[in-house]
C-alpha cells in the first residue's frame, strides 16, 4: 500500500469517528476543525495530506515546524501546539496560523513582538493545565486564565482565540474536557469572541467532542504509529 493510500485510509477512519461522535453528541460536523498533528513525520506527508483535503496541520517543536513550513508548498495552516521558549517565539510568530500553547505572560510579550516584526496578527490560545500531580508544568492552572487572556487581548498584534488543554495521562479525560468547556464559557463573559476550545487527541477525541471541543489535534489515528526519533 502506498503512503498516500495509508493516509487516505487513516483520514477516512478518523473522519468517520468524528462524524459518529458528532451524531452522538447532537453536534454538526462543521463546528469542528481537524488539525492533523504531523510532528516527526516528513514534509512529504503534509503534501499528501493537503492533496487529501487537509487544511490544518499541527507541530510541537521549533525549528522542526519552521523547517517543514518552509519546505511544504501546499497551502496549509500551521498550528503550533507544543511548549515554546521565549527566544523561539519570534520565529514561530512568522509562520504559525495559531499558537495553542500560551502559558505565561513573558511568552505573550515575546509572541507579540514577533508578530509585530512580521507585520501580522497572531491568534493565540491559553493552555490550561489540569494535572494535579504536576500543576503548572504545561499550561496554567484555571485561576491563571484571566491574567493571560487579558494580556493576549491587550496586545495589538495578538488575538485571543480561546483555550486549549491536554488531558492528564492515565485519567478519564471527560471531566477535564467538561471543566475546560465551563472555563470557556466563563472566559467568554469578558472576551465574547474567544470561542475556540482545543481539546482531544487520537485516544480521547470522542470525549472532547461530547464536551464541546471546536478543534481536535489528531496524529496517530490519521498518520499511523509515529516513526522512532532518530
Amino acid at each position: 500500500m502506498s503512503r498516500f493510500d495509508e493516509l487516505r485510509d487513516g483520514l477516512a477512519g478518523t473522519e468517520q469517528r468524528i462524524v459518529d461522535a458528532c451524531a452522538t453528541a447532537g453536534r454538526d460536523r462543521d463546528e469542528i476543525t481537524l488539525i492533523v498533528v504531523t510532528k516527526t513525520y516528513p514534509a512529504s506527508d503534509v503534501e499528501l495530506l493537503a492533496e487529501l483535503g487537509v487544511q490544518d496541520v499541527g507541530e510541537n517543536r521549533h525549528p522542526e515546524a519552521g523547517d517543514k513550513a518552509a519546505e511544504v508548498e501546499a497551502a496549509v495552516r500551521w498550528h503550533f501546539l507544543g511548549g515554546l521558549q521565549t527566544n523561539k517565539a519570534g520565529a514561530v510568530a512568522r509562520y504559525a496560523a495559531m499558537v495553542h500553547s500560551v502559558d505565561r505572560v513573558k511568552l505573550v510579550n515575546a509572541l507579540s513582538r514577533g508578530a509585530e516584526a512580521a507585520g501580522r496578527t497572531l491568534p493565540c490560545l491559553v493552555q490550561v493545565d489540569f494535572d494535579a500531580t504536576n500543576p503548572g508544568r504545561s499550561g496554567v492552572v484555571p485561576s491563571g486564565i484571566p491574567e493571560l487572556a487579558d494580556a493576549i487581548a491587550a496586545s495589538d498584534h495578538l488575538t485571543l482565540g480561546g483555550l486549549m488543554t491536554v488531558a492528564p495521562l492515565g485519567e478519564d479525560p471527560a471531566p477535564h474536557f467538561d471543566h475546560l468547556q465551563r472555563l470557556s464559557q466563563e472566559l467568554r463573559n469578558d472576551h465574547p469572541d474567544a470561542a475556540i476550545v482545543s481539546a482531544g487527541m487520537s485516544g480521547d477525541f470522542e470525549a472532547a467532542i461530547a464536551a464541546g471541543a471546536t478543534h481536535l489535534r489528531i496524529g496517530r489515528s490519521v498518520l499511523g504509529e509515529r516513526p522512532p526519533a532518530g
